[in-house]
C-alpha cells in the first residue's frame, strides 16, 4: 500500500546551514595542514556530496511547494538527485571505514560491491516510482509525494551494513575513537526520528553531517601550535607514507636545540617568531613539523622548489644571523627523503641517530653512511630489546671482557675492570661506543649491568676457587641506574648468587652533573660500601669533574682518564697540575689509578705521580674474562 513520504513541513534554514558547514571545512582544510590521502580524498567526496544533498533538497522544497505544473520533471529529477546523493554519502562511509582500518583488498571490495548493490536497487526503484507517475499528488500546500518506503528501505540496508562493517573491524579500531563514531551515528539516528515524528524534513541531511564532523576531527584534524605554525610529528609520519607511496620527492632541514629539549620547556617567544618567519620565507609549500620540544623539521616538496639549494643557503645564512643573537646550540640535519628511510617511517629516530655523532653548532647533510649507521644502530637495539624482555643474567649475546690492571705496591695483577661486547648474529662484534648509548637513552643499560656483573662474579668465584689471588674485578655503572629504588639489591642479589664476597666486586661510576644525582650517588655509595663493595670515580678530569663534590663523596679510587696523561706531555704547566692533583689524592687516602698507559715512558711518569694502580695497552688489551688467570697468580700454599 502506498503512503506519503515527504510531508510539506520543510524550512531551508536546515539545509543552508549544512552547506555553510561545509564550506567552513573546506576552507579550513585549505588553510591547515592535511595529509592528501586516500582516505582523505574520500572523506573530501563526501562533505561534497552532503553539501550538494543540501542544495538539491533546497531546489527541491521549493519547487514542490510552488506547485507549478511545468516544474514537474524537474522536481522528479531533484527529487532522485537527493536520494542519490544521500545514498552515495552511505556508499562512501562504507568506503572510507574500510580504508582507515586497513581492511584486507577482498573484503573491502565484498562492502564496496554490497554498498553499490543497495544504491542501484534503491535508485532503481525510486526512478521507476517516478516513471509511473504514481509517486506524487497534487495537495492545498503544493505537492506531496508517496510511494513504497524506498527511501527508508535503502536507509535501513545502508545502515545495516555499516553496522556489520564496524562490528568487523572492532579489533582494528582504538576504543574511542569506534565510541566516537558509534556515538554521533546515534544522534543521527535520534535526530532522523524526531524529524519523522515532526513531519518536518528540514534537517534530514544535517543528519548525514554529524558522521562526517566525527570523521575530520578524529581522523584528519592535525592541530597546529599556533605560536609557533608547527604541527605534531605524527603527521609527519602521513606525509612520509603518502611520499613513499605516490613517489613524491620531499627534502627537510631538521633544528635541534638541546638547551628546550627537556619537559617543560618551550622555545621564547623570539625564537617561535624567528621560527614562523623561516617556515613561510624561504621555502614554497613548506610544512614545519614538532618532533620534540627543542626539536623541528621543516620539509618542502622539490617539484615546488627546483633552485632548493640556493634556498637552503639562504636560509642558512639567515639561521647563522639569528644564531649570533640567541647563541643557543643547535644541531642542524638537511637531506632528500630517502626510501630506506621511508619505507620504515622512521625519520625522527633517524635523526635523533645522527644526533649521537655530531658536535654541537654543526651542520650535517645525510649521506650513504648514516643510513647504514641507523640500519645497525636499529637492528643493535632490536636486539638489546630482546635483551632487555629475557632478563637472562646468562644471556650468551653479552660477552664478558677485562682488562687487567697493574697493581704497583705488589708489582703484580689482582684486580681488572670488566668491560661489555655484544656477540650478535647478523653484525658479530659490536663495542661499548655503540650501544651503551642506545641502551640508555631507551632504558636498557641496568640489565646489561645486571648481565655483566652476574658474568664477572661467576669468572671471580672460579679465579678464587682455583686458587688465584683475586682484590677485585670493577664493573661500570651507568648513574641513570641510581635512580632505580631497587638498585642496592640487584647489585648485592647477584653478588650473593655467585657466592661472593662483596669486596671482591668493585663499582666504577662517573661523576654526576645533576644535584639530585648526586645526593643519590652519595646515598646509593654509602649504602653499598657498608657490603664490602669499593667505588671508583671513573674519568676523572674530564667533563665536570668538581673537587668539592668528590670530597663529599666516599670514592676508594680515583682513576685519572688517559686525556691526563697525555696532557702531562703537552706542557709543563699542565703536568704541573695533574702532579700536584694526583698527589693532593694520594695524601687524602685516595688510590690513585692512571689509565690509558701505552708507553714506558707513560708507566714512568705514571709512577713518579703517586700511582698505585695502572691500566693500558701497555699491559694488555681487554680480553675474554676466561683469560684472566693467565695475568693472574695464584696464592702461596
Amino acid at each position: 500500500m502506498a503512503r506519503t513520504v515527504y510531508q510539506t513541513g520543510y524550512s531551508p534554514v536546515g539545509d543552508l546551514i549544512v552547506v555553510a558547514i561545509g564550506y567552513v571545512m573546506i576552507i579550513l582544510m585549505v588553510f591547515s595542514y592535511i595529509n592528501k590521502t586516500r582516505a582523505f580524498r574520500i572523506f573530501l567526496s563526501t562533505v561534497a556530496m552532503v553539501m550538494l544533498a543540501a542544495m538539491t533538497d533546497v531546489g527541491f522544497n521549493m519547487l514542490t511547494k510552488a506547485g507549478r505544473p511545468e516544474h514537474l520533471t524537474l522536481i522528479f529529477i531533484l527529487r532522485c538527485a537527493f536520494h542519490f546523493f544521500l545514498f552515495s554519502i552511505f556508499q562512501m562511509f562504507v568506503i572510507y571505514i574500510a580504508e582507515v582500518t586497513r581492511l584486507d583488498r577482498r573484503r573491502s571490495l565484498i562492502f564496496a560491491l554490497l554498498g553499490a548493490l543497495i544504491l542501484l536497487v534503491v535508485m532503481a526503484m525510486d526512478v521507476a516510482d517516478t516513471l509511473r507517475g504514481q509517486s506524487v499528488i497534487r495537495t492545498a500546500d503544493g505537492y506531496a509525494f508517496q510511494g513504497r518506503g524506498v527511501f527508508f528501505y535503502g536507509y535501513l540496508a545502508y545502515v545495516t551494513l555499516i553496522v556489520v562493517e564496524m562490528v568487523l573491524i572492532r579489533k582494528r579500531l582504538f576504543r574511542r575513537v569506534m565510541l566516537g563514531f558509534y556515538g554521533t551515528m546515534a544522534v543521527s539516528f535520534v535526530m532522523l526520528a524526531i524529524s519523522k515524528m515532526s513531519n518536518d524534513s528540514s534537517f534530514m541531511v544535517s543528519t548525514f553531517l554529524y558522521p562526517i564532523i566525527a570523521m575530520f576531527y578524529i581522523m584528519h584534524s592535525t592541530p597546529y601550535d599556533a605560536t609557533l605554525g608547527a604541527i605534531d610529528s605524527r603527521a609527519l609520519q602521513e606525509l612520509v607514507k603518502h611520499s613513499y607511496e605516490s613517489g613524491r620527492d620531499y627534502m627537510f632541514m631538521s633544528l635541534y636545540m638541546p638547551a628546550f629539549d627537556e619537559e617543560g620547556k618551550a622555545l621564547p617567544e623570539a625564537v617561535r617568531a624567528t621560527t614562523r618567519r623561516f617556515t613561510t620565507d624561504f621555502f614554497r609549500s613548506a610544512t614545519l613539523f614538532m618532533a620534540s620540544a627543542g626539536h623541528v623539521m621543516l620539509v618542502f616538496p622539490l617539484n615546488r622548489n627546483p633552485d632548493y639549494e640556493q634556498r637552503i643557503q639562504n636560509i642558512l645564512i639567515a639561521f647563522q644571523g639569528e644564531y649570533h643573537r640567541f647563541r643557543f646550540d643547535y644541531k642542524i640535519v638537511i637531506g632528500n627523503f630517502i626510501d630506506e628511510v621511508s619505507r620504515k617511517n622512521e625519520y625522527v629516530s633517524f635523526i635523533r641517530d645522527i644526533h649521537r655523532d655530531m658536535d654541537m653548532n654543526s651542520i650535517r647533510r645525510i649521506g650513504p653512511e648514516d643510513v647504514k649507521r641507523f640500519n645497525s644502530n636499529e637492528y643493535v637495539l632490536h636486539e638489546l630489546e630482546d635483551i632487555y624482555n629475557r632478563q637472562d643474567l646468562d644471556d650468551g649475546r653479552v660477552l664478558c671482557y677485562c682488562q687487567p690492571v697493574f697493581n704497583i705496591k705488589t708489582g703484580k695483577y689482582d684486580t681488572a675492570e670488566a668491560l661489555m661486547r655484544l656477540k650478535l648474529e647478523k653484525q658479530g662484534l659490536v663495542f661499548p661506543d655503540q650501544f651503551i648509548p642506545l641502551a640508555e637513552e631507551n632504558g636498557y643499560i641496568h640489565v646489561l649491568t645486571e648481565i655483566i656483573l652476574n658474568k664477572a662474579c661467576k669468572a671471580v668465584h672460579r679465579l678464587v676457587e682455583q686458587g688465584f689471588d683475586v682484590a677485585r674485578v670493577s664493573v661500570n655503572v651507568s648513574v641513570q641506574e641510581l635512580r632505580d629504588d631497587k638498585f642496592c639489591d640487584d647489585i648485592t642479589r647477584i653478588i650473593r648468587r655467585n657466592d661472593l664476597e662483596g669486596e671482591k666486586i668493585a663499582i666504577e661510576l662517573t661523576e654526576s652533573m645533576t644535584d639530585d644525582d648526586f645526593i643519590l650517588m652519595k646515598n646509593k655509595i654509602s649504602e653499598l660500601r657498608q657490603k664490602g663493595i669499593k667505588f671508583y670515580l671513573d674519568d676523572f678530569g674530564t667533563g665536570y669533574s668538581n673537587m668539592e663534590r668528590i670530597m663529599e663523596l666516599p670514592f676508594d679510587i680515583i682513576k685519572f682518564d688517559r686525556s691526563m696523561v697525555m696532557a702531562c706531555g703537552v706542557s709543563e704547566r699542565s703536568h704541573r697540575i695533574v702532579v700536584n692533583l694526583a698527589n693532593m689524592l694520594a695524601e687524602m687516602n685516595y688510590a690513585v689509578l692512571f689509565e690509558g698507559v701505552e708507553k714506558e715512558a707513560d708507566e714512568a711518569m705514571c709512577v713518579s705521580m703517586s700511582a698505585s694502580y695502572l691500566q693500558g695497552y701497555k699491559y694488555s688489551k681487554p680480553v675474554p674474562i676466561e683469560r684472566l688467570q693467565y695475568f693472574f697468580e695464584r696464592k702461596a700454599a
